[in-house]
C-alpha cells in the first residue's frame, strides 16, 4: 500500500507544483478581484460535480465492484462491469453537462446569489462556466479509467494526468496576453482542453494495461443497478469536504469582492498536504481494503486501516501546524506580486490558517471512509455526511457575520473534524477498526513533535521570513520561506525520532520500497 501511496503522492505532488505555478500567475494577472471571482466560480463548478461524482461517490461504488470482481469471477467479468458502467456514466454526464451549460445563468443564480448585483461580473461567470462544463464529461469518464487502472495495482498514469490539468491552463497564461476578461476566458477554454488530454492519457494506460474498454450501447444492466444504488447515496457521504467548499462559495459571493478569491488562494494551499496524502493514501487503500474484506482477511484489513491512519498523521498533523503558524510567510511569498496586493495576502493567509485547522480531519476522512466502501456500505457515511454539512451551513452562517470570510473556512473545518470522529466512533463500535498498540503509542508522541515543531516556527519567523521580507527584495523572500521550512522540517523530523513518532529504521524501509 505505501509504496501505492509514494506513486500517487509523487505524481500528485509534482501536479501540485505545477498547481502553484499557475496559481501565481493567476495572483498575478488576475488578482483578487470581480475577474478572478467569476473565474473560480466558473472553475469550481465542473470541479464540484467531478470531485463529489467521479473522484467520490462514483469511485466509492465502482473500485471496490470491480476490484471485488476482478479477485471472484476473472478479468472479463470486471471488464465487462467497466464497460457498461462506462457506458451509463458518459451519457448521463453529457447530458447534465448539456442542461448545465443551457441553464447556466440559473445555475450561477444559486450557486453565486451575490453576484446578480454586479451583472459584468454576472454575465462573466456565466460565459465562463459555460466554457468550463464541457470538462465534466471528460474528467469523469477519465476517473472511471483511472479506477480501473487502480483496480489493477497501476496508479501512475492516474495520479500524473492532472499535471496536464495544470500545464494547460500555464500555457494559456502565456499565450493570451494581459487583459483580465481575456485571460480569464483563455483559462477557461484551457480547463475544457486538458479534459481531452487527460482522456486521451488514461485511454492510453488502460490498452497498455490489456484492458482495453469498448463502448457498448448505455443499457441500466444489474452491474450498473448495483454500481447506482452504491453511488446515490455514497454523493454526500463522499464528498462532504467538497460540498462544504462550495457553501462557502455561495456565501462568499455575498461578501464583498474578493472574498471568493481569499477562500479560493488559501484552498488551494491547503490543498497540497490533502491531495499528496489523503487522495494518495485513499486511492491506494480502496482496493486493498475491497479485496481484503472480501477475501475475509479482518486482522489484515485492520492494520492496514492502522498504518493508513499513522502515515496520514505523521505528515498531516505538522502540516496543519506550520500552515497556522507560517500562514502569512506562504501566502505573500507564493503570490505577493503584481495584482495580488498586501490586503490580499493578509485576508487569504487568515483563510489559510482556520481551513488548516481542519487539515488533518480532512485528510482521515479520506482514509476512514473507504473501510465503509469496501463493505459496500455508503449509508452511514452519507448519514454522518448529511449532518456534516447542516451543521456547516450553521455554522457558517453564525461565523460569517464577525469574521466574515475567515468564519466560512473556520466552519469548514469544524464540520470536517466532526465528520471524522463520527466515522471514526462508527468503526469503533462495528469492530471494524481498532487502534492497535503500535498506533496508540504513537500518536501522542505525533502530536508532541509536531507541537515542538510550531514553537520553533513561530520563533523563527521573525528571524528568517521577517528581516527578508523587510528588504523588499523577492528572492530574498523566497529565501526566506526556504529557510523557515527547512527549518521546521529539521525541527519536526527531529522530535519525531527522539520522541519515538517514527522510527528511522522504517523511514529507510519506506524510501527503499518507494525506490523499488
Amino acid at each position: 500500500m505505501l509504496k501505492s501511496v509514494f506513486t500517487v503522492g509523487g505524481w500528485t505532488a509534482i501536479s501540485r507544483i505545477l498547481g502553484f505555478v499557475r496559481d501565481i500567475l493567476t495572483a498575478a494577472l488576475l488578482g483578487a478581484g470581480p475577474v478572478a471571482d467569476a473565474f473560480f466560480v466558473a472553475l469550481k463548478l465542473p470541479n464540484f460535480f467531478r470531485r463529489l461524482f467521479a473522484e467520490g461517490a462514483f469511485s466509492a461504488a465502482f473500485v471496490p465492484a470491480f476490484s471485488g470482481t476482478l479477485v471472484s469471477e476473472g478479468r472479463a467479468e470486471a471488464k465487462a462491469i467497466a464497460e457498461q458502467a462506462l457506458a451509463a456514466l458518459a451519457a448521463l454526464l453529457f447530458l447534465l453537462a448539456l442542461l448545465a451549460i443551457v441553464f447556466m445563468p440559473q445555475v450561477m443564480s444559486v450557486l453565486a446569489p451575490g453576484f446578480r448585483d454586479e451583472p459584468l461580473r454576472f454575465q462573466l461567470a456565466v460565459e465562463l462556466g459555460r466554457i468550463t462544463f464541457v470538462y465534466l464529461p471528460l474528467i469523469c469518464v477519465v476517473s472511471l479509467l483511472t479506477g480501473v487502472l487502480n483496480g489493477l495495482d497501476r496508479f501512475a498514469a492516474g495520479a500524473a494526468a492532472p499535471c496536464l490539468f495544470n500545464l494547460s491552463l500555464i500555457a494559456a497564461f502565456v499565450l493570451a496576453g494581459t487583459e483580465p476578461a481575456r485571460l480569464a476566458r483563455a483559462q477557461a477554454v484551457a480547463v475544457s482542453v486538458s479534459g481531452g488530454l487527460q482522456l486521451v492519457l488514461l485511454a492510453w494506460a488502460v490498452g497498455a494495461a490489456g484492458m482495453r474498454l469498448a463502448f457498448p450501447r448505455p443499457r441500466i444492466t444489474p452491474a450498473v443497478r448495483r454500481i447506482a444504488a452504491l453511488m446515490l447515496p455514497g454523493t454526500l457521504g463522499a464528498g462532504v469536504t467538497q460540498i462544504n467548499l462550495m457553501v462557502d462559495v455561495l456565501l462568499a459571493s455575498l461578501l464583498p469582492a474578493g472574498a471568493v478569491s481569499w477562500l479560493y488562494y488559501a484552498d488551494r494551499v491547503n490543498q497540497l498536504p490533502l491531495g499528496v496524502i489523503g487522495i494518495a493514501l485513499s486511492t491506494a487503500l480502496l482496493p486493498l481494503l475491497s479485496r481484503q474484506v472480501r477475501a475475509g482477511e479482518t486482522a489484515s484489513a485492520n492494520a492496514s486501516q492502522n498504518r493508513a491512519v499513522e502515515f496520514a498523521l505523521l505528515v498531516t498533523l505538522p502540516a496543519a501546524v506550520a500552515l497556522v503558524v507560517a500562514a502569512l510567510p506562504i501566502v505573500d511569498t507564493l503570490f505577493g506580486r503584481g495584482a495580488f496586493g498586501e490586503t490580499d495576502a493578509r485576508m487569504t493567509s487568515r483563510a489559510l490558517m482556520a481551513y488548516a485547522l481542519g487539515l488533518p480531519a480532512y485528510v482521515l476522512n479520506k482514509v476512514l471512509a473507504p473501510a465503509f466502501f469496501a463493505r459496500a456500505d455508503t449509508a452511514t457515511p452519507v448519514r454522518v455526511g448529511i449532518a456534516t454539512v447542516v451543521l456547516n451551513i450553521a455554522l457558517a452562517l453564525v461565523l460569517i457575520r464577525p469574521l466574515g470570510h475567515v468564519g466560512l473556512a473556520l466552519a469548514t473545518a469544524i464540520a470536517a473534524i466532526a465528520n471524522v470522529v463520527a466515522l471514526w466512533l462508527t468503526l469503533h463500535r462495528r469492530g471494524h477498526f481498532r487502534l492497535d498498540p503500535r498506533l496508540a503509542r504513537r500518536l501522542p508522541r505525533i502530536a508532541l513533535a509536531s507541537l515542538g515543531m510550531g514553537i520553533v516556527l513561530w520563533a523563527g519567523e521573525s528571524l528568517l521570513w521577517a528581516p527578508a521580507m523587510a528588504t523588499g527584495v523577492r528572492g530574498l523572500r523566497w529565501a526566506g520561506l526556504g529557510l523557515l521550512i527547512a527549518l521546521g522540517l529539521g525541527s519536526y523530523a527531529a522530535a519525531a525520532l527522539a520522541l519515538g513518532a517514527a522510527r528511522l529504521d522504517e523511514v529507510r524501509g519506506l524510501l527503499r520500497r518507494s525506490r523499488g
